[in-house]
């Protein structure tokens, strides 16, 4: 860790010395680019800095304690102790984080499978899910789009995520999530196997460039609906809009104002060619490298078990928790972590 630290602090000093530089901000893209990267690197040392800092108090406040022997000293130190071991997890969750758009906002849709009225419940239980670990997390969580189910649950939700590594960390979620439990829709009391899919795009910041042509475009308006309480605030000014070269589709309906939900949606259609483009490119070189990877519907990144026993297992990691309604309560710590160290070292 010292030996990365040396190394960060280095790059720090060599593009510190680029800025000042006359011709610096000649290309303004490639400056802003630079000046993110040192933002970055700063940021990361500094956090690394700070706990060292704490590391050190604490083992000051041990030494004292090994000699004055006080209870309230004890205390005091079994509590600093357990405030540095979750600074300590985050920045090691964080140093997992160094993807281009890591630190962005998350726009994460969910759509119900096979499965009818229990697969609309699965994705109400999933929205929930995702809410409470970023509730947990400090984000904010805004319901962009919600469309309810014919009896029960939810058809399909889009929500974004707002905070720093947002997507950083829901980017593991991204796939198909399958359920087994026995369904409280069915009178004979028969296991049920549901799925759900997850769909996790970074929100794109406005410098950067997607054109979208009027031509290409068909803007509709309609009045707001849905399930209504926490999900949706009702208006008359919902958009959908049609992107009919891809045929993508985003709807927004829960902002006040029509003009409102017109950007928000853009702003969506936006982050979704992004992501499509980025793709693109990835099967692109993915070609080149000779690997084959089909994400299709049914192939589940992860199992939610609740009978005939209980359990959660993520395929990709074999991460196991045998607590599910812990899971379903937000702790997907331990899934993120693993996906995020697959990838590190894969």
């Amino acid at each position: 860790m010292l030996f990365e630290i040396d190394a960060l602090k280095e790059e720090i000093k060599n593009l510190e010395e680029k800025t000042y530089r006359p011709d610096f901000w000649d290309d303004p893209q490639k400056a802003q680019e630079v000046m993110q990267r040192l933002n970055m690197l700063k940021e990361k040392v500094e956090s690394y800095e700070g706990l060292y800092r704490e590391y050190a108090d604490l083992l000051s406040l041990i030494e004292l304690a090994e000699d004055e022997q006080e209870e309230e000293l004890i205390k005091e130190i079994l509590q600093d102790a357990e405030k540095f071991k979750k600074e300590f997890e985050k920045l090691r969750l964080k140093s997992l984080l160094r993807g281009k758009y890591d630190k962005n906002n998350a726009i994460l849709s969910l759509h119900a499978g096979a499965g009818g009225t229990e697969a609309q419940d699965w994705v109400e239980m999933l929205l929930r899910m995702y809410t409470r670990w970023a509730e947990d997390k400090g984000y904010r969580v805004k319901v962009l789009d919600i469309l309810p189910g014919d009896e029960a649950g939810i058809k399909s939700a889009t929500i974004l995520v707002e905070g720093p590594y947002a997507y950083g960390y829901l980017k593991s979620e991204s796939g198909v999530h399958r359920l087994v439990r026995i369904s409280p829709f069915d009178a004979a009391g028969k296991r049920h196997t549901s799925f759900a899919s997850v769909d996790v795009i970074p929100e794109i910041d406005d410098d950067i460039e997607v054109e979208i042509k009027p031509e290409d475009i068909k803007i509709e308006t309609f009045r707001s609906g849905g399930a209504g309480g926490q999900y949706v605030n009702k208006t008359e000014s919902a958009v959908r809009i049609i992107h009919i070269p891809t045929g993508i589709v985003v709807t927004c309906q829960n902002e006040r104002s029509q003009q409102s939900n017109r950007n928000t949606a853009m702003k969506l259609l936006k982050a979704k060619l992004f992501n499509l483009y980025w793709e693109e490119q990835q099967k692109k070189i993915n070609e080149l490298r000779g690997e084959q990877k089909e994400i299709a519907w049914g192939s589940q990144i992860r199992s939610y078990v609740f009978h005939p026993y209980s359990l959660v297992k993520d395929h990709r990691t074999n991460v196991e928790v045998g607590n599910v309604q812990a899971v379903m309560d937000g702790e997907l710590d331990d899934f993120i972590i693993a996906y995020l160290k697959m990838n590190k070292e894969g």
